[in-house]
């Protein structure tokens, strides 16, 4: 008699994410939000335990995420960011007196960037500057009591959030809002020695994603699809009392290998 092969028992995906998706009432579009990531405790650990994305770790740099320069989306984007450079003062931007005369350029590739100056983003203030290492324009809006998004090029202010409109035959538009991976920075990505929304060490903040980057999830997708999230999420949690949530991924890892 044959031997009849007994399957494989199937094991949950350790990376697997939830999201959630709803119509906008308003336009031909379906917005969808990675619920998991949005409900995370990740936070920016910029200077207190960011290894930079070098090929090496390099917190000693205090570079986060500025290495490489800020890639504009489109040219709108590089000229809302000009228009505030000349408010920067030497007192928030250390290389307002030295800095070369073209501060933003196209690379090889024909993106809009900003130049580097001493290997890291022109405007990266680093160690021993009077107003600490960190972006100058991050250090400007505060100065002037307005949040760094009408300040910083797009990219810099959304990270770690990632937002990809899908655009079908019809027009009809899916956006998925997420986290940034290795994988979206193409080739480069993986040449990084650390990327925050893989590492435990980022997922110690006091408030869920959600509510800490409410500022940049309204001007990313508006208030009123945001406060539906809201919403659901509130329901869900009355729903899910009794059981346990989906923790991240990289969470779950770390508590397994502890």
């Amino acid at each position: 008699m044959p031997r009849t092969s007994v399957p494989a028992v199937a094991r949950a995906p350790r990376d697997a994410h939830e999201w959630v998706s709803f119509e906008d009432e308003d336009e031909e579009r379906t917005w969808r939000f990675d619920v998991t990531f949005l409900e995370s405790r990740w936070t920016c650990i910029f200077g207190a335990g960011c290894q930079g994305v070098l090929t090496a770790p390099a917190p000693e740099l205090v570079q986060g995420c500025c290495s490489y320069g800020a890639h504009f989306v489109d040219e709108e984007d590089a000229e809302r960011v000009t228009k505030m450079i000349p408010r920067l003062t030497d007192a928030e931007w250390q290389f307002k007196d030295v800095a070369p005369a073209t501060l933003i350029e196209r690379n090889d590739a024909g993106d809009l960037v900003t130049v580097l100056h001493d290997d890291a983003c022109v405007f990266l203030n680093r160690p021993g500057f009077s107003a600490g290492p960190g972006c100058a324009f991050h250090v400007a809006a505060a100065n002037h009591g307005e949040h760094y998004v009408g300040w910083k090029p797009e990219v810099c202010w959304q990270l770690p959030l990632r937002r990809e409109d899908e655009v079908g035959d019809d027009g009809y538009v899916t956006t998925s809002i997420g986290q940034w991976e290795r994988r979206h920075w193409g080739d480069g990505g993986a040449e990084f020695h650390w990327w925050c929304t893989e590492e435990p060490e980022a997922f110690v903040g006091e408030s869920r994603v959600v509510d800490s980057m409410r500022e940049e999830l309204v001007t990313m997708v508006g208030s009123k699809p945001y406060n539906k999230l809201l919403a659901y999420l509130d329901e869900r949690a009355e729903r899910t009392s009794k059981g346990v949530r989906l923790e991240h991924p990289v969470v779950r890892r770390s508590a397994k290998k502890s």
